[in-house]
């Protein structure tokens, strides 16, 4: 009964004060869209960036925008951040991160090219063996990507 009035009560509520108390009360979240991405060789690619903390290395991406979807975030940030444009994308995991409060959605796909343009943040784009991943790679990027690699048939559609 008190269950029923208090959902009654807050279906009434305005929905500007419902929409605050949701914010206030949950954790809020980053999403960002990232990729193993692998060249006909099957090397897989990877950039050092200037601002990441550690060595700079891992996998490329970016935080989405407002209303943009995952792989259109994806596709972007390639573009900004390097000049690449990818096929065969397909969804591999997804990830959520306590510190920092992140969603990570990883795609799988396959380089059209090779990197062309080195954005602000990108100090160098380099292909790598998967054998051969750098020693300063975290090393649960360094997981996924073997994962990746050897599972791939398993890709969530």
């Amino acid at each position: 009964m008190l269950k029923d009035l208090i959902g009654a009560l807050w279906r009434r509520t305005p929905k500007g004060l419902r929409r605050w108390t949701v914010r206030v009360s949950h954790p809020r979240f980053g999403v960002t869209a990232g990729a193993i991405v692998t060249d006909a060789a099957g090397r897989v690619l990877l950039l050092k960036h200037r601002f990441r903390p550690g060595a700079g290395w891992g996998m490329p991406g970016g935080f989405m925008e407002e209303g943009e979807q995952p792989e259109e975030a994806l596709r972007r940030e390639l573009r900004e951040e390097i000049g690449l444009e990818v096929q065969q994308v397909k969804l591999f995991a997804t990830r959520a991160f306590l510190e920092p409060k992140q969603v990570e959605i990883v795609f799988l796909c396959q380089a059209v090219g090779d990197p062309d343009v080195l954005g602000f943040e990108i100090q160098k784009a380099a292909w790598f063996s998967p054998e051969d991943l750098p020693k300063e790679l975290p090393e649960d990027q360094a997981q996924l990507i073997k994962r990746a690699l050897r599972d791939g048939a398993s890709v969530q559609d």
